[in-house]
Parts: structure tokens; C-alpha cells; sequence
């Protein structure tokens, strides 16, 4: 069975490695001519190590990637309002990692061609369309042939425009996002990931490179996020658009928490990005005859719970199980089956503010701040929230450290 797969992102290159150790024959074709090391920070979550682990990539992740030990939610005056062991130190029997996304992506490009060999992705050949038939279309008029074709070409991908065309653009939620990395003093301890605000307006840091910590330094990735009133669109969505600090820094002025001090972590960034927080609705199907779609390209979900790229992993490795194990028809059915019904909850769960509902239950019940916010919130409403999530998002701690492997067994 040979496989293209359309886009050398996260989810596509997980999807390669994948299907290579599962013995399956794969291509990838990928529009942009040089893979650069772009973004910023990005969490991964115990589900998706797990997944990683199981590629031979544990060790990989530990030298790049900071192990997050503590989620903390706090309001906008910087009171805690929730907090929560993560990863190891939360009974995982995976590390959760906050990483910079380019560095992941390199990680698994390099893991790509050290073991599908160099020529395994194919750079400059950008997707322009599909048939049924199982082949793919390159924007210089070649056509690809392939037993199956896995879409994997992000938030913009050609072949969900070409299944569904009256889609329209990712739809914004009037909330623009500032995101940019910067070196400081180490905060609660340095391994800990910061959300502080409410639903209008919120940040959110964490440590993303163990290189600095070995200094006594800490490289935070951090997000500023702003709502805005209903009035034009924004500009097109883009990682990698400059953003201006005269857009938002204002709004963060007086975010002095002491243990973190927001308006100097804004201002120490050397490059700011902004992007508009967008998805778009879940779909009925993903699977045209035998072309699926994976990751963005099938849930672009927003920023919140830390998923879109450890779903993109999952996805990878699900679809690569089934392919391995069944009839490639049956394969991309079950593979559908498991995984758009659950990234589907997710991208709703997070249009409801997912687990950080708590910093907006603060907000609305005491925007002046509190002393004891069981006063405010009862713990159990703290923790069901928590508990929720992540059961929909697939990484409760006994499930996930109970389930069987997706590595398809050997013969």
C-alpha cells in the first residue's frame, strides 16, 4: 500500500513516521521549498508523549522541551484560582512538554528522513487538488498516484476547500492573539504554565527551552490575548504575521502579579506575531473515497486546552494503526469513526472556553478579586471543570495510562 501524505507540519510528519514503523510505504509532499523552524511555544500533552515515546522520540523531546510540572489559573489581578499538578508529577506515566513548535517540527523532519531516507519529503510541491481516484493533483500540473492520500495541509488546506467549497474562511471569535518569546527570571519554580485573566482579556506563559533553565534563566513563550468588538475582520490569519505592541501592550500595563511581571515579559521580546483566534464547525465526514483529511485540516480547533497539536498527533497514529491492521477502506472508516467524533467535542468544548471557564467564573462572580476563592468557586466546581475536559480531550490520567498501544502489533 503507498500513502501520500499532503503537508510536512506536525501532523503530517507524525503521520510519516508513523506509517513507516507500521510498515506502510509513504510519501510526503510539502508546498513551501525550505522547512524553517518557525512559531513559537506549543504544549504537548501526556496523550500525544505517549504517542512520541512509542516513535523512539522520548529522548529527543527531554533535550528540547521543558517538562511542565504545574497548570496555574489566576485572574487578572494575578490571584490563584486553580492549580494542578501536570504530567510525571500528576501520575502520568508520560512527561508533558512545552516545546517551541519549530523545534518539534525539525525534530520530526529529521526523524523523517533518518528513517525513510532523504528524498522521503519533497519540498516545493504544493497540493492544488485530488480525484477520487486516489490521486493527487501538484499546483505544476503533475498528477500523484496513491492508494491513499491523507490531507494534512493545515487550517487552509486545498483538498477540504475542494470537498466543501461553500465553507468560506475559518471563522474568527473576535479575539486576536500576540504571542512572542522571551528570556527572564524563572517563575514558580520554572516548569510551570501560566493562564491569567478572563475571557476578554487573558495571558498565558510558559517555559518552552531546558537550555535556559540550565543557566538559571527561563525562555517563556507567552500569548496575549485581547477581544475585540464586533466591527471589521481582522487581517488573514498568519503565525507569522509582525504584530505591534501598540495594539495590546497598553492593556497589560498595570498586570504586575510580582511573581510575574507581564508588562516586562511583553516588552523583552525581540519579535511579537499576532494571529486571530479562528476554527471552523466540525464536519460530517472527513473521508472522500480513499482521501481523509488530519489534524487542522479536519478540526482546526482555538488555542485553548493546549490540543491542536496533540490531537494532530493522535490523529497520525490512528490512522496509521487502522492502515496497518485493516483493508484501506475499513482503515480510514475506523480511523473517522474514532477520531472525528472526539475532535469534534473538542473543538465545542473549547468554543466554551474549555478548562479555562474557571478564569471567566472568577471574572463574573468577583471582578475585584477575592480572598479565598472557595468563597467564590466551591472546589468541587473547580475540579469538575478540570476533570471534564480532560476526559474529553482524551487524557484523563487512568485512561490514558491504561489503554493499549497504537503501535500495531507485529507479525
Amino acid at each position: 500500500m503507498g500513502v501520500v501524505v499532503i503537508g510536512a507540519g506536525i501532523g503530517g510528519l507524525t503521520a510519516a513516521l508513523s506509517l513507516h514503523a507500521a510498515g506502510v510505504p509513504v510519501q510526503v509532499y510539502e508546498a513551501v521549498a525550505e522547512i524553517r523552524p518557525l512559531g513559537v511555544g506549543i504544549n504537548l500533552l501526556p496523550h500525544a508523549v505517549r504517542e512520541l515515546t512509542e516513535l523512539g522520540l522520548a529522548e529527543a523531546l527531554a533535550a528540547n522541551g521543558v517538562a511542565t510540572e504545574a497548570l496555574v489559573y489566576a485572574n487578572r489581578h494575578g490571584q490563584e484560582i486553580w492549580r494542578e499538578p501536570r504530567g510525571l508529577a500528576a501520575g502520568y506515566r508520560w512527561p508533558q512538554y512545552s516545546i517551541h513548535r519549530g523545534t518539534l517540527q525539525m525534530l520530526l523532519l529529521a526523524a523523517v528522513q533518518a528513517r525513510l531516507g532523504p528524498g522521503a519529503v519533497r519540498l516545493g510541491r504544493a497540493a492544488a487538488g485530488v480525484d477520487p481516484a486516489g490521486r493527487l493533483r501538484l499546483s505544476d500540473g503533475e498528477w500523484v498516484e496513491a492508494e491513499v492520500i491523507v490531507a494534512a495541509d493545515g487550517v487552509h488546506s486545498a483538498v477540504r476547500r475542494q470537498f466543501h467549497p461553500a465553507e468560506g474562511p475559518p471563522i474568527w471569535n473576535r479575539r486576536v492573539l500576540w504571542r512572542g518569546v522571551t528570556d527572564t527570571a524563572p517563575y514558580l519554580g520554572g516548569r510551570t504554565m501560566v493562564m491569567a485573566g478572563h475571557a476578554e482579556q487573558k495571558f498565558v506563559c510558559y517555559p518552552i527551552d531546558p537550555a535556559a533553565a540550565a543557566r538559571g534563566r527561563s525562555l517563556v513563550n507567552w500569548i496575549a490575548e485581547l477581544r475585540f468588538p464586533d466591527g471589521p475582520e481582522w487581517r488573514r490569519e498568519d503565525w507569522n504575521r509582525p504584530g505591534r505592541l501598540e495594539d495590546f501592550a497598553p492593556r497589560f500595563e498595570s498586570w504586575d502579579f510580582g511573581w510575574l511581571r507581564v508588562p516586562e515579559v511583553i516588552a523583552g521580546a525581540s519579535h511579537v506575531f499576532e494571529y486571530p483566534m479562528v476554527d471552523r464547525d466540525p464536519l460530517e465526514r472527513w473521508t472522500h473515497g480513499r482521501i481523509t483529511l488530519l489534524g487542522d485540516a479536519a478540526h482546526p480547533m482555538y488555542p485553548i486546552g493546549s490540543n491542536g497539536a496533540s490531537q494532530a498527533i493522535l490523529d497520525a497514529r490512528a490512522l496509521a494503526f487502522h492502515l496497518a491492521t485493516k483493508p484501506a477502506d475499513a482503515a480510514l472508516a475506523a480511523y473517522e469513526a474514532d477520531r472525528r467524533p472526539a475532535t469534534s467535542r473538542i473543538v465545542l468544548a473549547n468554543r466554551g472556553e474549555g478548562p479555562e471557564r474557571v478564569m471567566q467564573l472568577a471574572e463574573d462572580r468577583a471582578p475585584g478579586g477575592f480572598t479565598d476563592v472557595t468563597q467564590v468557586i466551591p472546589r468541587d466546581e473547580l475540579e469538575a471543570v478540570a476533570t471534564s475536559y480532560k476526559q474529553v480531550a482524551g487524557f484523563d490520567r487512568e485512561t490514558l495510562n491504561t489503554r493499549p498501544s497504537l503501535t500495531p502489533p507485529t507479525a
